[in-house]
């Protein structure tokens, strides 16, 4: 036994430390997969009412206390309002990564033909923008590939997100997509399991939510499906997801995940302050005597909410008396309110998006660096999500490609893409020419980093690469090779006029 090993041991003998003993906890989740789904769709869709009925439905935790489940006294009820904020981050990160994606640059000219018709056909654009905004909400989703001759000569591309998306895995990686799609014939429900597999497609229907399985002519739609076998290497299906969450093995994380509570407590604070607003109307105080009447009957005129809303109350009979009209205005503390507010939209909006990427005012200034500071966030988020897309595009047509290759009974062929995406939050091109020009001229910055500063992801490499070499030439710069001592002692130079040696100079 080592020396510190036996005072390890001596030290522990000595204070009589023990072992802390094994236990077990258990934690109950609230919610499942598919039931956060459902949180995360009415989280976005925005409709109060359909919030305060899915809060009040959990059972147990502490969404009992929650702003949305919360259930007002008798005779105390306030006026529960939703900021729309859930929706309207998604709505603009998803605008804005559609708005920047620029084309999908194909290496063969043929390639790109095919794929213009296919996107055309489908309407491809917007069911991108369909994809990137379930994967925001959902976490993840998956595009299906199917051929339908009937409907397109093309194949056919639709996104379904993760509520009505499965995936098997073997050996952390999916070997098959189930995608679920729910049917109503003769007052029944039924689910089409649609299995998407290498090498085959698989079709199941069940009947209602103890998921009896029946055959596919049950409903007279469907009684054309058939299973499909193909070549084992392909997939008509490809998966996309937005992180990883860290509740369930293998799904995506929707970036509501973790806001939900800053989401409730933000629409607790709007609410509470348009409460305290109603509340602290101007209120009229009219003695009985100089009521409001009609002049042709004497009969008191009743108070109207619009234009005329008083509070009657009794003569003062009292010595000296004056019966005098009064206007009570409580004391609202909006500071208090604002600070409350503004401390809320920081906790919905931090990590996700920038307050001036959705018109927040934050002091304006004109310096564009400024400017471009705040947006910083926005950039984050954006370029996660442009990542995932650059990554996971080419693929995904990649599979499109062999679906057609397939459906002609021709050879695989490997198909060559980049996804192209526009600058976000940039400075002007002016300002970037002066700023790289001068840094140019100084000497501080090549060629090949000037055109990458310039040009950034509007361009592809291969063009940036011909960019550089056409300034280079213009510029009279050559690329030459660094002298190399051979074996026999000579300095050999390398240029167009082919080799030079010469002898080395005896010290």
């Amino acid at each position: 036994m080592r020396l510190v090993d036996r005072m390890r041991d001596g030290i522990r003998h000595f204070l009589k430390i023990q072992d802390a003993p094994n236990q077990t906890f258990i934690i109950r989740e609230q919610l499942n997969f598919a039931s956060n789904c459902i949180k995360n769709l009415l989280w976005y869709r925005g409709d109060s009412y359909e919030l305060t009925q899915f809060y009040q439905n959990i059972n147990g935790g502490s969404d009992g206390i929650k702003f949305w489940a919360a259930c007002s006294t008798v005779g105390r009820e306030i006026r529960k309002i939703h900021t729309g904020l859930p929706g309207i981050i998604v709505d603009r990160l998803t605008d804005i990564i559609i708005t920047d994606f620029s084309q999908i640059t194909f290496i063969k000219d043929t390639d790109k033909e095919i794929w213009d018709n296919i996107a055309k056909d489908n309407n491809f654009k917007k069911v991108l923008k369909k994809a990137v905004s379930k994967m925001l909400i959902l976490g993840d989703g998956a595009f299906k590939i199917s051929l339908d001759s009937k409907v397109s000569q093309y194949p056919i591309i639709e996104f379904l997100g993760a509520d009505k998306v499965d995936y098997l895995y073997n050996r952390g990686r999916i070997h098959e997509v189930v995608f679920t799609t729910e049917y109503s014939h003769n007052n029944m429900d039924y689910y089409l399991k649609e299995r998407y597999g290498y090498g085959y497609i698989k079709y199941e229907l069940y009947r209602g939510t103890d998921e009896v399985s029946v055959a596919i002519d049950t409903i007279p739609a469907l009684s054309g499906l058939a299973d499909v076998e193909f070549d084992e290497t392909v997939i008509m299906a490809h998966p996309i997801m937005y992180g990883e969450s860290a509740k369930w093995e293998g799904r995506g994380q929707s970036i509501f995940e973790k806001k939900t509570d800053d989401f409730d407590a933000l629409d607790e604070a709007w609410s509470q302050w348009m409460d305290a607003l109603r509340k602290g109307r101007s209120k009229e105080w009219i003695p009985e005597s100089i009521l409001p009447r009609n002049p042709n009957t004497g009969a008191i005129i009743k108070p109207n909410a619009f234009d005329n809303s008083y509070i009657a109350k009794g003569d003062d009979m009292s010595e000296n008396a004056q019966n005098k009209i009064e206007v009570t205005q409580p004391a609202i503390p909006h500071e208090s309110y604002l600070a409350t507010y503004v401390t809320a939209l920081d906790l919905c909006l931090q990590g996700l998006i920038s307050p001036s990427t959705l018109g927040i005012d934050v002091k304006k200034l004109d310096n564009a660096e400024a400017q471009r500071e705040k947006e910083k966030t926005t950039l984050y988020t954006r370029g996660n999500i442009v990542d995932i897309l650059q990554d996971q595009l080419p693929l995904f047509i990649q599979k499109v490609f062999d679906v057609i290759n397939l459906s002609q009974n021709k050879t695989l062929t490997e198909v060559k893409c980049t996804i192209d995406f526009s600058e976000y939050a940039n400075p002007s091109f002016e300002s970037q020419v002066e700023t790289v020009g001068k840094a140019k001229t100084q000497g501080i910055m090549s060629v090949e980093a000037s055109v990458e500063e310039l040009y950034g992801d509007t361009k592809d490499e291969e063009w940036k690469k011909n960019e550089v070499a056409r300034l280079k030439a213009e510029q009279g710069i050559s690329d030459e090779q660094e002298p190399a001592l051979n074996m026999e002692g000579k300095i050999t130079y390398e240029g167009n006029s082919g080799q030079k040696s010469v002898p080395d100079v005896e010290e």
